[in-house]
């Protein structure tokens, strides 16, 4: 019955959103130049949209990566709702594995060279995540891959670990705190420069760490998120609970 609930619920919002995007006005092109009018405050740009991302990022968001300037910045939104999609996503294989979870009674020991090797790589792997969440505004990465990476980390652990899971608690309380923080930031650029995300820090030297404005922060903040989230996927799969 509960599957036959959601089956009809995601058709049903398909359909809906289908509905929406084929009644829409016809796509803008944005690759060929011309007047761009911004629906939202009417502004008008003489010019291509990518090629004012390219031309205003700089002075705009003070980050060397356009590409960070774009997502996390002008299109802040899109990431707010993929990490959404990604904490629904977490939550509900939460709850679909909830009644499934057993623990494993005969868990297979890992051989010494992958103990051995853990406890070698764990630590890099980790050093490796923060870094490219920390240095977002500077070089390809962010959140998301430096949390995924970390991820990749307690996926290792699991399989030294075999006979207990990660610590979910903990995981879960990260995961909270990471989100209230992403979400803070964003109401803080509301009440101090009139507009959600906006950045309301001084952007500082550019192309160092300590640059962008707010935009490292949130990267921070979505690492944590991510590879907490990741981290409870993991051990939500692996079937145990926490002792």
């Amino acid at each position: 019955m509960r599957k036959a609930i959601a089956i009809i619920i995601s058709v049903a919002v398909f359909v809906i959103l289908a509905y929406f995007f084929v009644t829409s006005s016809a796509p803008i092109n944005y690759t060929t130049g011309g007047d761009y009018v911004n629906p939202i405050n009417d502004h008008q740009a003489n010019q291509s949209v990518p090629q004012q991302y390219l031309n205003d990022s700089r002075k705009d968001t003070g980050s060397q990566n356009v590409v960070t300037a774009i997502v996390v910045e002008y299109r802040g939104f899109d990431t707010l709702g993929e990490v959404t999609v990604l904490f629904t996503a977490a939550t509900g294989l939460a709850i679909l594995l909830g009644e499934y979870k057993r623990r494993i009674e005969k868990a297979v020991e890992p051989n010494f060279v992958t103990q051995v090797a853990t406890v070698i790589i764990l630590p890099f792997i980790v050093i490796v995540g923060a870094y490219i969440f920390i240095h977002g505004h500077l070089t390809p990465g962010g959140g998301f891959p430096g949390g995924a990476i970390i991820a990749s980390g307690f996926l290792l652990l699991l399989l030294v670990e075999t006979n207990r899971g990660l610590p979910e608690k903990k995981l879960s309380i990260t995961e909270s705190l990471a989100g209230m923080s992403y979400a803070l930031i964003g109401l803080l650029g509301l009440v101090l420069a009139n507009e959600f995300l906006e950045n309301y820090l001084p952007t500082g030297i550019f192309g160092t760490v300590f640059s962008a404005g707010i935009i490292p922060l949130i990267y921070i903040a979505i690492g944590f998120k991510v590879g907490s989230e990741l981290g409870g996927i993991l051990h939500n799969i692996k079937g145990v609970h926490e002792e």
